[in-house]
């Protein structure tokens, strides 16, 4: 690294940083993981730092990607074929590296090719971030194979391990990860959220009514990849709940994924938007009159974040990311996960009382405003920078 580089000059002062990033999901499926990837990539070059990604590549992503992007070998996923495993560096990989000489690696999830990557960096004394982006090791609860866990976060310790330091989405999930002894260098990188998408100024009436929904109906909004590790089951159930007790509301489910006609027929009477991307997200999102996010498996929570920015109150699982970013009674409820019936009476209390969703959601506005994608990213880069001097400090 530079003294322009290392001192945050005015100029590119990034200029002089080569990030080498492993994604095992870039831009070929859309979620809140990768669109962070894509956006740190775009600050890192603003600043003046050049950066290869290296990850699958298919013929129709789901959004165009920031950065050279290089294609790793990789096979589908097993019962989950939009989603892919990247197994190898692959020659060409290789090539780019070594002409790319960069000066740090980033790891972003523990897949095959990203353990060759460390591998790679270790050999030539690189500095290697990883990055934590979803509870990998809660997966195999939602398929019935919850006996694999122990062995699952054993193999996830061994890889990130082998990292320099860590950074993740929350304070909640940094302290998993510390009491897990993943790593004992782990710092935060957080999510932003865009305000001129997401604000309270997006709420449409006229859109509601046009999904069949009157202006008097409290809604319950579900946002997400439909997979049943989101906790679908758990959204279907709690509704279930409600209908028994005759509250009244209705539900809207923004999103797409392999799970909509399981979740569809256990909810045969909520409104599905399917995707919605960019200013018509921000609409659906204010659309709600409160968000149902009863997901364990988030490590930051980007949806908790979207619709507390359009003041809508949240409901949520007590587990990483959402705990770092609802104050309970306050900006939403926390609830324990599995909870049915605790989160149908969080439901209900929104559902029949307007001025709490009013003042909570507000509370919540108040809350978002603290995120600013500009400077979380920057963080990143700062830890760029302190690897590479503490790697050089070695040599």
């Amino acid at each position: 690294m530079t003294d322009t580089a290392a001192t945050g000059a005015q100029d590119a002062p990034l200029k002089g940083l080569r990030v080498a990033l492993f994604s095992g999901n870039y831009n070929y499926v859309r979620d809140g993981a990768n669109q962070a990837l894509n956006r740190l990539v775009g600050y890192l070059q603003r600043q003046g730092a050049q950066v290869h990604v290296f990850a699958p590549k298919v013929k129709n992503p789901a959004f165009p990607s920031m950065g050279k992007l290089i294609g790793l070998p990789s096979v589908p996923v097993p019962g989950r074929g939009e989603y892919r495993i990247p197994m190898l560096l692959g020659a060409k990989a290789r090539a780019d590296l070594k002409a790319f000489q960069p000066n740090v690696v980033h790891v972003s999830s523990p897949d095959f090719a990203a353990h060759r990557a460390v591998s790679w960096a270790r050999a030539r004394r690189l500095p290697v971030l990883g990055s934590v982006h979803t509870r990998f090791d809660t997966y195999p609860r939602y398929y019935n194979l919850a006996w694999i866990e122990p062995l699952l976060t054993a193999l996830l310790r061994r890889f990130y391990r082998r990292c320099d330091a860590l950074v993740a989405p929350s304070e909640s999930m940094a302290q998993v990860l510390r009491e897990e002894r993943m790593n004992y260098d782990i710092s935060l990188w957080s999510r932003g959220v865009d305000r001129t998408i997401f604000n309270p100024g997006r709420r449409d009436l006229e859109w509601r009514r046009s999904l069949g929904i009157a202006d008097n109906e409290v809604v319950i909004g579900f946002l997400g990849r439909l997979v049943m590790e989101k906790g679908l089951d758990v959204f279907s159930d709690t509704i279930d709940q409600l209908v028994r007790r005759d509250t009244p509301h209705r539900v809207m489910v923004i999103g797409e994924g392999p799970a909509r006609a399981w979740f569809a027929a256990r909810l045969p009477n909520a409104v599905f938007t399917g995707f919605q991307g960019g200013k018509d997200l921000g609409r659906a999102v204010a659309a709600m009159d409160v968000l149902f996010n009863p997901s364990v498996t988030e490590t930051f929570g980007n949806v908790t974040l979207e619709a507390m920015a359009c003041a809508v109150p949240v409901v949520a699982a007590a587990a990483t990311g959402s705990q770092s970013l609802v104050d309970d009674n306050v900006s939403g409820r926390l609830i324990t996960p599995g909870a049915i019936h605790h989160f149908a009476e969080a439901l209900r209390a929104y559902l029949v009382n307007p001025d709490l969703r009013a003042k909570h959601g507000a509370a919540g506005e108040v809350r978002a405003q603290d995120f600013s994608w500009d400077a979380i990213n920057q963080a990143v880069a700062d830890t760029y920078v302190r690897l590479i001097r503490q790697k050089a400090a070695l040599k």
